[in-house]
């Protein structure tokens, strides 16, 4: 017998497999970033669709199988995409999400990603657009930092994103892309 897992998982990006199954690439603060097989996803109805959409926080369960994990249930929390006002927002989300899937090759078992990209996800929501970018800047650079990439000072808690300490990041808005570009090209990646 398997072991499932129960945990809650943010849905980073989604891809089609066969006629109605997904692989679905979802960070979870117990297990890290997780790829994991959804049977049956993309039929009209199906049960698990509304909560494996991308960007979406969920309460899953995951089961893993000889050469991978699969989903063998999931039940919708916040379905951050929505919540994000402006196309702006998505966008950057899913730079972010982007940048961390191209970082990440396999899976990563730091829970400090989740609570990164929750707390980025959650102050997108609801900070003012001037503030989208310093957001962004600083949950690349702590993304940088986890995966063992950056080593410098980072400002602020793991998953705080006040408007105190995003207009800090503004400040020194110009060093910081900078170090995130060198860190990033020094990756190879």
């Amino acid at each position: 017998m398997r072991y499932r897992y129960e945990t809650r998982g943010i849905i980073l990006s989604r891809i089609p497999s066969g006629e109605a199954n997904m692989f679905v690439t979802l960070i979870t603060p117990g297990l890290g970033l997780v790829r994991a097989h959804a049977q049956g996803v993309r039929h009209s109805g199906a049960k698990l669709a509304a909560a494996l959409t991308t960007f979406s926080e969920s309460s899953c369960v995951l089961v893993r199988g000889k050469e991978d994990w699969r989903i063998a249930g999931a039940i919708l929390g916040v379905n951050w995409f929505s919540q994000f006002e402006t196309v702006s927002a998505r966008l950057i989300a899913a730079r972010v999400s982007g940048l961390l899937l191209r970082l990440v090759v396999g899976e990563a078992h730091d829970p400090e990603l989740f609570f990164i990209i929750a707390g980025f996800f959650e102050a997108l929501s609801k900070l003012p657009e001037a503030s989208y970018e310093a957001a962004e800047v600083l949950a690349v650079l702590r993304i940088l930092a986890v995966l063992g990439f950056d080593a410098g000072k980072i400002p602020g808690g793991v998953s705080e994103f006040t408007p105190q300490l995003l207009m800090e990041i503004n400040i020194d808005r110009a060093d910081y892309v900078t170090r995130i570009n060198r860190n990033i090209s020094i990756s190879g990646l």
